[in-house]
């Protein structure tokens, strides 16, 4: 919490110690904004006209989303009772989390990985369990079994990594998940799966067969550009789907989203051409960074990682201060997510000025 003066009611310590989850910054109106993963693109026409069709305002939404779970199942091979609509993939974890873990438990993920994490684990009163990741910004998996005990309820795989970009390959993954209890927890956050063109990457759906205790968390928020409607969903055994429901705030996943949700999978090849070009601008922008001599980690989302580490707060007044938003996580380094094809000039520009400004030998410095 950010307030100062004294509360007026008791509050539990460490939620009042906790700090809320902060937006990144917008740039002015001349500016990019690069600080929140989201889509550059609108929705599809098509996907609008249907969203705008929804005008039973006055109505409460379909708690179940029949319709979406209904095509997802089909779409995993399972049925619905398998799938678990959510107000965007983090609304998701929170009930998950809720559901299995409670005080004295422990919650298992890398870090640096998705900045919302270690509130949710504080809310429920379990205590987080941070692995920390490799030097080039991957999940060290090894170390994350290792570090599972008998307290261990839920352990959380971001993949690619929110923010370094980086993947945890499938073997690495199955290795993983023989490692670890088959009664705990394993939540594989692929939030942004769709970006991913290693073909060495994890790919959750095939695995859940296998692994009764394994649940695949996706959303709508990121590759189909619906980030201001907050649809996501989980794959999984029906048993957890229902617990998982159960910790849910009802009713929060409108018909208007849960019908531009349908839309976009009705569209979807038209959605993924936008999503391959970004793709490639992302790929072209990583090119670009290491002309310049940064030392970037194989990015996989729809970002980029810098690791400016003790120049990160500088670094990132110099994207702002040049049009660019950025996302800055002191003192590990800044977050770029791939925008419009007009942004990237100006951000190379600015970024080649950081680079050449760091110090010989620093991390984020290539040699030679």
């Amino acid at each position: 919490m950010s307030e100062a003066e004294p509360l007026p009611v008791k509050i539990r310590a460490e939620i009042a110690a906790a700090a809320a989850y902060a937006q990144g910054r917008t740039a002015g109106e001349s500016g990019f904004k690069l600080s929140s993963n989201e889509n550059p693109y609108p929705p599809l026409p098509s996907v609008l006209e249907v969203y705008r069709a929804q005008s039973a305002l006055n109505r409460y939404p379909a708690a179940a989303a029949p319709e979406l779970r209904e095509r997802l199942a089909e779409r995993f091979g399972v049925t619905s009772a398998h799938v678990h609509i959510g107000a965007g993939s983090v609304s998701l974890l929170a009930q998950f989390i809720a559901a299995a873990a409670s005080v004295g438990d422990e919650v298992v993920y890398a870090w640096r990985s998705f900045e919302a994490y270690p509130g949710l684990v504080t809310v429920t009163g379990a205590r987080s369990v941070q692995v920390p990741c490799l030097p080039d910004g991957r999940h060290n998996l090894p170390a994350m079994a290792r570090a599972v005990t008998e307290r261990t309820r839920v352990v959380i795989v971001c993949t690619p990594n929110n923010p370094t970009s980086t993947i945890v390959t499938r073997d690495e993954f199955e290795t993983f998940m023989a490692a670890v209890p088959s009664d705990t927890l394993v939540l594989l956050d692929e939030a942004y799966y769709e970006f991913v063109t290693d073909p060495q990457a994890v790919d959750g759906k095939p695995l859940l067969p296998r692994y009764p205790n394994l649940v695949v968390l996706r959303t709508f928020s990121k590759a189909y550009g619906l980030a201001a409607l907050r649809v996501g969903y989980a794959v999984g055994q029906p048993g957890i789907m229902a617990a998982a429901r159960s910790a849910a705030i009802p009713l929060s996943v409108t018909d208007a989203a849960q019908a531009a949700a349908v839309a976009s999978i009705e569209h979807e090849d038209e959605l993924m051409e936008r999503v391959a070009r970004i793709a490639l601008q992302r790929d072209r922008t990583r090119a670009a960074l290491i002309d310049q001599g940064w030392a970037i980690p194989e990015a996989q989302g729809n970002f980029v990682w810098l690791p400016t580490r003790e120049a990160t707060d500088a670094a990132a007044d110099a994207f702002f201060d040049g049009g660019i938003s950025v996302r800055p996580f002191h003192p590990d380094g800044i977050r770029v997510s791939i925008g419009e094809p007009e942004s990237v000039e100006k951000l190379l520009k600015i970024s080649g000025e950081i680079v050449r400004g760091l110090p010989k030998g620093h991390p984020g410095k290539r040699l030679g």
